[in-house]
């Protein structure tokens, strides 16, 4: 989840820190919820996370904090439905630390060649 997204919720009156919204990890600078699936995130020196999806807010997220789920949602008609964060599979393991920096790789965009019919 962006860091970010956290001072965006306290300015609307939400106490909310990293880690109160189950997200294992924050990063600062990076728009992640605009990042194409597949994206890979380098952390610390062998962490590797594959970005799969974006994190749908449930009913349980107004029970943390009520009228928060609105302010996760967004009302833009572009861009991604959902302010709270990715989904990923970790591809490599190992140790990641506050601090780390976050290193991002693209999905390559290649075409196949298909036989002609």
């Amino acid at each position: 989840m962006p860091s970010e997204r956290f001072a965006h919720l306290r300015e609307a009156g939400f106490a909310v820190a990293a880690g109160d919204l189950g997200e294992n990890i924050t990063t600062a600078g990076l728009d992640l919820e605009l990042m194409p699936l597949g994206t890979l995130i380098e952390l610390g020196p062998t962490a590797i996370i594959e970005l799969t999806g974006l994190r749908t807010p449930c009913v349980l997220i107004d029970r943390f904090r009520a009228g928060l789920k609105r302010h996760v949602l967004s009302s833009a008609e572009t861009g991604p439905p959902f302010k709270c964060g990715v989904l990923g599979v970790v591809r490599a393991g190992g140790a990641v630390a506050a601090g780390d920096t976050a290193r991002v790789r693209l999905p390559s965009t290649s075409f196949e060649t298909l036989p002609a019919l």
